[in-house]
């Protein structure tokens, strides 16, 4: 290793593996194809060494085009080994949003299924040439590679560039409100607070086998890669199918005999109801991780009741900060408990603050919006100083604080209870009114499965609520039940004025709640 080598670097992580556990599974796919820690570390460095011939360098950015499977799992350590950053979109979406993903991010090189290639191509935005690509299948030209020709290639590795912990590591694109994807840069620094604080909390074994449900464009997959890799434990891949078929799911987690757990808390109240982990012989993981949305209280009590065994962690935290506060869910769910369960609190090396209209910070118990700040926190959105600069604040001692955007009370001893968005905060007639606490009394009647709500402004009828609601199996699609429901949990002005029973709520890649989508059903 040599001198200009940053321990907090996340590509020293699979050549440690490799060196200790050479032999050990590494990565493990959906059909059960196996690729060592050995042959992982020789598939990245031969990777590093081609984008290294093509130029690519420290600070660069490398697009990732590929479905979820072993070759995405190599080139992203590949892209890393190069010292570059990579940038990964939805290979499931339409090719055209991925173009203009990787077009933003000035990519200079991208590694492509040979099956996305040419539809990629044809959407490359005018602006400049299209990047090198390394072809995962056969090349599509005599300017790219293919896979084969990549890993077989003996020229020798070149020497490590510098790399320090402040490089860029990858950029994560996340919808804007705008319609344009805006990418969160994220350093090898930012990685490593929230993977030591994993260590701390919740350390995994060399013997465990994580599962990856997560897309690798969803930050959530920021565990799955590396905290495997640090610990030389198996990543068993789930692609982009199975990952939403939680009957196969339920099956899946014993045949593959899962430890680790982690997701948007969606699958994991699907799998509580359809996955069939009651049948004699199904297995629990030791630990079961969720993020990125509320886990109703019901759903949440079912599952601890179905995997009594399991250690669960309530996760939060933006893209831009990934997890920065966190609660670990109680042995047993009471069953008086109606509420949601707090997110917990801030996590080690990072500081928040509760902070209200007026830039100030408010008291205990009163809502406000919660700012992080610490080693997590984003560098940058890429390309955007004006978004960058409205999100990030620099207080009078020099601490970057990041305005989260969403809404909390101090419930005590720096504990934060979530309440939901800044910017799903309305007024209707002259009443401030929280969206997601319209759906937190949604989620309290026992025949709801999913709910969503969404604002509608019109010019004559002024501000009105629309609600939105997939029902469990037995439930009973009745307004006026629905209706009278929500007047015993909330006040008059809350209660929404339509309610649209669907047999499912659309969702987005990462299985949050597609709201822009509703609001064109409304």
């Amino acid at each position: 290793m040599n001198d200009h080598f940053d321990h907090h670097h996340l590509s020293r992580l699979l050549a440690e593996s490799a060196r200790l556990h050479p032999e050990a599974i590494a990565v493990e796919d959906s059909a059960g194809a196996k690729i060592t820690y050995r042959e992982l570390a020789h598939a990245a460095d031969r990777i590093a060494t081609r984008l290294t011939r093509w130029g690519v360098g420290r600070g660069d950015r490398v697009g990732l085009f590929l479905p979820k499977s072993i070759e995405a799992v190599a080139a992203i350590h590949g892209i890393l080994q190069a010292g570059a950053a990579y940038v990964p979109v939805d290979a499931t979406a339409p090719p055209s949003r991925g173009a203009e993903i990787l077009a933003d991010a000035k990519i200079k090189a991208m590694i492509v299924a040979e099956r996305l290639a040419p539809a990629l191509e044809a959407a490359w935005p005018n602006c400049g040439p299209r990047p090198r690509r390394i072809v995962v299948g056969q090349a599509q030209s005599t300017t790219d590679a293919s896979w084969t020709e990549v890993l077989e290639d003996d020229a020798p590795t070149p020497l490590e560039p510098p790399r320090r912990a402040c490089d860029p590591a990858y950029i994560l694109y996340t919808s804007g409100s705008t319609g344009r994807a805006k990418g969160v840069l994220l350093s090898h620094a930012n990685a490593f607070a929230f993977l030591d604080w994993c260590n701390e909390a919740f350390p995994l074994h060399s013997t465990d086998r994580v599962a990856s449900h997560a897309p690798f464009h969803f930050d959530l997959s920021v565990f799955d890669l590396f905290q495997s890799c640090r610990s030389a434990a198996s990543l068993v891949l789930i692609d982009e199918v199975l990952a939403r078929e939680p009957v196969r799911l339920g099956e899946f987690i014993t045949s593959r005999e899962i430890d680790v757990w982690y997701s948007a808390p969606s699958i994991l109240a699907l799998l509580a109801d359809y996955g069939g982990l009651e049948k004699s012989g199904r297995r629990a993981p030791r630990i079961a991780l969720f993020a990125g949305e509320v886990f109703p209280i019901t759903s949440l009590r079912r599952l601890r009741n179905l995997w009594p065994t399991t250690t669960f962690w309530n996760l939060y935290g933006p893209t831009e900060t990934n997890v920065c506060t966190a609660q670990r869910i109680p042995d047993t769910v009471d069953a008086s408990q109606a509420d949601v369960f707090p997110i917990g609190q801030v996590c080690a090396s990072h500081h928040a603050r509760v902070v209200g209209e007026d830039g100030q910070d408010v008291a205990p118990g009163t809502l406000g919006e919660l700012w992080i700040s610490g080693p997590g926190v984003m560098q940058c959105y890429f390309g955007r100083p004006d978004l960058t600069e409205e999100t990030i604040v620099i207080d009078t001692d020099g601490a970057r604080w990041y305005r989260t955007g969403d809404l909390v009370t101090d419930i005590g001893n720096g504990v934060f209870q979530f309440h939901g968005r800044r910017d799903r905060m309305i007024k209707k007639r002259g009443y401030r009114i929280e969206l997601g606490e319209v759906e937190s009394a949604l989620y309290r009647h026992a025949e709801v499965d999913r709910a969503a709500v969404v604002a509608q402004h019109d010019s004559e009828a002024g501000v009105s609520i629309a609600a939105f609601v997939a029902l469990k199996p037995a439930g009973k699609a009745s307004i006026i039940a629905m209706k009278q429901h929500c007047i015993k949990h909330l006040p008059h002005y809350m209660v929404p004025d339509s309610f649209t029973f669907l047999p499912h709520l659309p969702t987005t890649s990462t299985d949050k709640v597609n709201y822009r989508e509703l609001r064109t059903m409304s």
